[in-house]
């Protein structure tokens, strides 16, 4: 059993949080109860105060959940949520899980001065507005405000989306493959509408997402999004630029021979 080092400049709380987490991962599937506060104190020599603080670090985490008068369980595992140009349908097909939508609005609006913007148009152009509930498994993931610019998709507010892949449609329909895009991500709070929807307490973390699509230079998509903080995490592909390894390992390298490294 991992123990609790009082003598570690790392909290205890941390501490127990890390010895949870090894444990969820070896012993423990999902929706498994874990040990209660009681026994983790019992079991590792702890006031309740940091049992409950390295519980609560978990549970805002989204690596546990709460029912009141049962205990903590263990909840599904975060999906790795990749900025790369593709439909959630086809994301959630890949990871093996059954994708799924709710409509929730349709309109046509002016495209004003900051639809105009990100989307190329004058202010009076108009723009298709789709909302919908994106779910994975019948469970809510995101909500997702899709803007498109009508002249190119005549007709696409009309277009029945449910169990279908929107990037199916237009290419389908309209002929337009993305091929370029622009996506940025910034931490933000559920609002009790967006809460109620995703089905998450209201003020819970969620990732704010605003990307632009395009086809030959020409922005055609923009979506706001808003994905549950405790189901996604951001992954990412690092690149290191053009030469730096090369001239890394150069530096790393000692030299046999101080008098041969060159002094010009």
């Amino acid at each position: 059993m991992q123990r609790i080092d009082p003598a570690s400049p790392v909290r205890k709380h941390f501490q127990l949080r890390e010895i949870l987490l090894d444990m969820v991962e070896r012993e423990f599937a999902v929706d498994d109860c874990i040990p209660s506060e009681r026994e983790l104190c019992s079991r590792y020599g702890l006031a309740r105060m940091t049992v409950r603080k390295a519980l609560d670090h978990l549970v805002a985490e989204g690596r546990l959940y709460r029912i009141p008068g049962k205990g903590t369980f263990v909840a599904e595992p975060k999906i790795g949520l990749r900025l790369r140009l593709m439909s959630f349908t086809e994301d959630m097909l890949a990871r093996g899980h059954v994708p799924g939508s709710v409509d929730l609005a349709r309109r046509v609006v002016p495209a004003g001065r900051r639809l105009g913007l990100e989307l190329g148009l004058d202010d009076d152009e108009p723009v298709y507005v789709i909302e919908r509930l994106r779910t994975a498994d019948g469970v809510p993931m995101a909500l997702e405000r899709t803007h498109f610019t009508a002249a190119l998709t005549p007709g696409l507010i009309d277009e029945p989306l449910q169990d279908r892949s929107l990037f199916t449609v237009l290419e389908e329909r309209y002929g337009i493959v993305y091929d370029e895009g622009e996506q940025t991500v910034e931490a933000g709070i559920a609002d009790p509408t967006d809460a109620a929807l995703l089905g998450i307490p209201e003020g819970s973390a969620v990732l704010l997402h605003q990307r632009r699509s395009l086809v030959g230079g020409r922005p055609v998509e923009y979506v706001e999004s808003a994905y549950r903080g405790d189901r996604y995490q951001l992954t990412y592909a690092l690149e290191v630029p053009p030469g730096r390894t090369r001239r890394v390992v150069a530096e790393q390298r000692p030299a046999a021979d101080p008098a041969a490294v060159p002094t010009s």
